[in-house]
C-alpha cells in the first residue's frame, strides 16, 4: 500500500522532470572552484534539489487541484481522481521542505539562511497565473535557483557568474514553458487564467519564447566569459543553441503536435549535455581566449 502510494506520488510530481534543473545545480557547483566538490557536498546538494523539486511540484498540485479537476489535460492527475488525499500530499510536501532545509543546513550557513526565500518562491509560483502572465518567468526563476543555490551552497557567497547561470536557466525554462502553455490556451482563456499565450496570442507567444531563449544563451555565454571557461564549455553552449533552434522549428502556430517532444526530450537533453560539456571543461580545460 505504501509503495503504491509512493509510486502514484512520484508520477504526480513528474519526478522525471528533475532532469531539467538538477544538471544545472551540478554545473553551478562545478564552476565555483573548477573542480568536483567533495562527496558530502554532492550528496547534500542532490538531497536539497530532491527536496526542492518535490516540494515545488506537490505544492503546485495542491494549490491547483481545483483547476486541474476542470482541465481535460490534467483531470487525470492523482488529486482530482482521489488517488491521493490532500492530507497525504501535504505530509509529503512538509517532508520535502524538511529535507530541503536539513540539506541546506549541512551545505553552508548562507544556504540555510536563504532557505525561507526558496520556500517563498516555490510557494508563490503556483498563484502567479491567477493574476499575471509573468508566471513563466517566475517558474524559470524557481528553476534558476538550482545553479545559483548550488553556487551559494559550495562557495558560501554570491558571485556575478552565478547570477548569469541563474538568468540562463530562468530564460530557458520560461521559454519552453510558454510553448507548453499553448496546450492550455483555450482552457486558460475560458477560466480567466493568465499566460503569455492568453495575453499575446499563439503566434506572438512563439516569438516571445524565441527571444527568451536568445536571452538564455546570452546569459550562458556571459557566465563562460566571466569565468574564462574553455573550449568544451563553449561547445556545450553552442549545442544548447542548436537544440533550441530545432525546438522552435518543431512548433508552429499551425502545428503544435510536436510540442511534447520540444518540451521534454530536447530540453532534458539540453540540460544533460550542458553538464557533460561543463565536466569536460573542468577536467580538460582548453583555453581559447
Amino acid at each position: 500500500m505504501v509503495f503504491r502510494k509512493l509510486k502514484i506520488f512520484l508520477e504526480m510530481i513528474r519526478v522525471e522532470h528533475t532532469v531539467f534543473a538538477l544538471p544545472f545545480a551540478y554545473v553551478g557547483a562545478l564552476l565555483v572552484h573548477r573542480t568536483v566538490p567533495g562527496w558530502r557536498e554532492l550528496i547534500w546538494l542532490t538531497l536539497a534539489m530532491a527536496g526542492a523539486r518535490t516540494a515545488a511540484m506537490s505544492l503546485n498540485r495542491l494549490i491547483d487541484r481545483h483547476i486541474d479537476a476542470k482541465n481535460p489535460r490534467t483531470s487525470g492527475r492523482a488529486l482530482p481522481r482521489g488517488l491521493l488525499s490532500v492530507v497525504e500530499v501535504y505530509v509529503y510536501t512538509l517532508l520535502a521542505f524538511i529535507l530541503l532545509g536539513f540539506s541546506a543546513y549541512h551545505l553552508s550557513r548562507l544556504a540555510f539562511e536563504l532557505f525561507p526565500v526558496a520556500v517563498a518562491v516555490l510557494y508563490f509560483y503556483s498563484y502567479v497565473k491567477r493574476f499575471s502572465a509573468l508566471s513563466h518567468l517566475v517558474l524559470g526563476a524557481a528553476d534558476g535557483l538550482a545553479p545559483l543555490g548550488a553556487w551559494v551552497a559550495i562557495a558560501g557567497r554570491f558571485a556575478v557568474p552565478a547570477w548569469f547561470l541563474f538568468g540562463g536557466v530562468m530564460f530557458w525554462v520560461a521559454g519552453f514553458d510558454v510553448i507548453y502553455a499553448i496546450d492550455d490556451f483555450n482552457f486558460d482563456r475560458q477560466n480567466r487564467l493568465h499566460s503569455i499565450p492568453v495575453r499575446f496570442g499563439i503566434p506572438r507567444s512563439l516569438v516571445i519564447a524565441r527571444w527568451l531563449h536568445v536571452f538564455a544563451i546570452a546569459c550562458f555565454l556571459a557566465a563562460g566569459a566571466f569565468l574564462h571557461l574553455g573550449l568544451f564549455y563553449w561547445l556545450g553552449v553552442a549545442v544548447a543553441a542548436v537544440l533550441l533552434v530545432h525546438e522552435h522549428r518543431l512548433v508552429t502556430p499551425e502545428d503544435m503536435s510536436r510540442a511534447g517532444v520540444a518540451f521534454f526530450n530536447l530540453n532534458g537533453l539540453l540540460s544533460i549535455l550542458m553538464l557533460v560539456f561543463t565536466v569536460l571543461d573542468v577536467f580538460w580545460p582548453v583555453k581559447i581566449f
